[in-house]
């Protein structure tokens, strides 16, 4: 639960960027107040390292108590410590020497530098620059992201996750019966997230866990998330079951076609996967060209058409090039078909019901 909740407060903050969520985190984002969007931008960016959870809780409440009980140093420390770790692999230097707390905060502008060397230009230097006079308070950080966090739970996630929590469930049964120990690591992630993850440095602790908790979520949509901490990683993917689980929960089929098919409605989208089926493999350029799209158009759209399936992605001369994967076309044809063959039989017409013909 409490990694489930933290990341669906990390969508509501990149709601604006990236298309393809669960329709709850943009109807909740677009109803949040001016403060809270700004506030929860602060807290699930600035403070995200902050936020994450390191250990299982039994409920996000006993997560909120364990944040509140914390030295407020802490809190501060687990997100330094986290980007001198980002700043030394991005450097290729995880075995130099550590900067030191008081070095990095020394002033904004040092601070913000500090970002620009482990995350390049993907950093937000607004909230980050608000960020920066919370790290030097610490026991103002964690009044800040304990507020924030109980604040969104019960006005927006309470209600919503006695909701979805059945359908969770049931996703978590789907697989019980399925020895993932068993097989390879990529495998068992393949089998569980239903398509295999492109295999570049987010993926290699992955691989090197000593353990992995694969956890459904109904609001990310079609891609997947991983929180990494000492030796384990959980992996968040869309609620789903295996192909082999029959119809056991039809929630998780319906959920997981709609997934699909709103990667599929929206004419951009669809214009790209026309052109590649028409062409071939294009370069992103290339489709950025043909279709009049801005870098991060074309970057948000692909980028759904991947985490769905409908693409597949690689490396080709320093560029990123896709191609249109036919069997997940077909797969989703037969799955949309199967699962109305399925809803036709179980429920006859009523009197009076016209069907077409």
């Amino acid at each position: 639960p409490a990694h489930n909740v933290q990341h669906s407060l990390t969508l509501l903050a990149r709601a604006e960027e990236v298309s393809g969520f669960d329709e709850w985190v943009y109807r909740t984002a677009a109803v949040m107040t001016p403060e809270e969007r700004e506030t929860n931008q602060l807290v699930m960016i600035g403070f995200y390292y902050a936020t994450r959870p390191e250990a299982s809780y039994p409920s996000f409440a006993a997560y909120l108590e364990h944040l509140a009980s914390a030295a407020p140093r802490h809190l501060r420390d687990k997100v330094l410590e986290a980007y001198i770790d980002i700043v030394a692999k991005a450097e290729g230097d995880d075995e130099g020497e550590r900067p030191g707390y008081d070095e990095i905060l020394a002033d904004v502008n040092s601070y913000l530098a500090f970002l620009r060397r482990g995350f390049g230009d993907h950093f937000v230097p607004d909230v980050e620059r608000r960020a920066y006079t919370y790290l030097l308070d610490p026991p103002a950080l964690q009044q800040l992201v304990v507020s924030h966090l109980r604040s969104m739970w019960y006005k927006y996630l309470a209600v919503e996750w006695e909701r979805v929590r059945p359908m969770l469930q049931k996703a978590v049964r789907a697989f019980d019966g399925v020895d993932l120990n068993s097989m390879e690591r990529a495998a068992a992630i393949e089998y569980v997230v239903g398509r295999p993850l492109p295999i570049d440095k987010w993926c290699e602790d992955l691989e090197d866990a000593a353990r992995l908790v694969f956890i459904p979520s109904a609001h990310v949509g079609p891609y997947t998330a991983r929180i990494a901490a000492g030796d384990t990683v959980w992996l968040l993917f869309g609620a789903r079951q295996p192909q082999d689980a029959g119809d056991d929960a039809p929630e998780l089929t319906r959920a997981e076609l709609l997934v699909r098919l709103n990667a599929l409605a929206d004419d951009t989208r669809l214009s790209g996967l026309r052109l590649l089926a028409e062409q071939g493999e294009l370069r992103s350029q290339d489709i950025m060209n043909v279709l009049d799209l801005s870098q991060s158009g074309a970057s948000r759209h692909l980028q759904q058409l991947t985490a769905a399936g409908f693409l597949n992605e690689r490396r080709c001369n320093g560029a990123k090039c896709y191609q249109l994967s036919d069997a997940r076309i077909e797969n989703t044809l037969q799955a949309l078909g199967s699962y109305l063959s399925r809803v036709d039989s179980r429920e006859p017409s009523s009197p009076g019901r016209a069907r077409g013909g």
